[in-house]
């Protein structure tokens, strides 16, 4: 493959979102810091950034299933590559990998639905009922899904802080990086 196939955006997407995947794994011996994790800002920063979207898709979800079964191990000890969240996991994330692929402009408006989007979309359907099956400690009702909901309150709520913390460093590391090297811009950008 010829270097002038080699797009630098892309590597250093990857390479950026690898890196803060990692973060991730730091905070399974502290329970405190539960939830509070990059994956969601990682997610929509994929959406917005990757000009070809299904890499977006491709990098996150395979990132985040390899911290999965890494994360799974810690818990378990075993080597597991499926567990019962993993699908709605990846439903969660391409939810919101989908959600970044449709922000065009960095504003206000975009920043609150970078912040909000992730982990809406993460307390919406990972509390669902029937996902957690027999294990879960809620009843699979209506009034089930509203006490899962309200006891995830303190792990959103990282969640929320997390992406906040990471998504700063995720968008304001990259657009600063983009001034500053014009092979991390669009050709669009570039003609500007």
């Amino acid at each position: 493959m010829s270097l002038n196939k080699i797009n630098t955006r892309n590597i250093v997407l990857a390479l950026v979102i690898v890196a803060m995947a990692a973060i991730r794994l730091l905070t399974l011996k502290y329970q405190v810091w539960s939830n509070f994790t990059p994956v969601g800002a990682i997610a929509i920063f994929g959406g917005v950034y990757f000009n070809d979207k299904w890499k977006a898709y491709l990098i996150i979800l395979l990132t985040f299933f390899v911290s999965d079964v890494i994360i799974n191990h810690s818990y378990t000890s075993q080597w597991s590559l499926w567990s019962s969240y993993t699908f709605w996991n990846c439903v969660c994330f391409s939810i919101i990998v989908f959600v970044g692929s449709q922000i065009k402009k960095l504003n206000f408006v975009s920043g609150l639905v970078i912040l909000l989007v992730p982990v809406t979309t993460h307390w919406l359907i990972m509390d669902l009922p029937w996902i957690n099956g027999a294990s879960s400690l809620y009843p699979n009702s209506l009034l089930g899904y509203w006490e899962a909901l309200v006891a995830a309150i303190p792990f959103e709520r990282n969640m929320l802080l997390g992406d906040a913390v990471f998504g700063v460093i995720l968008f304001g590391g990259f657009e600063l990086a983009k001034s500053k090297y014009t092979v991390l811009r669009t050709n669009r950008e570039i003609a500007l």
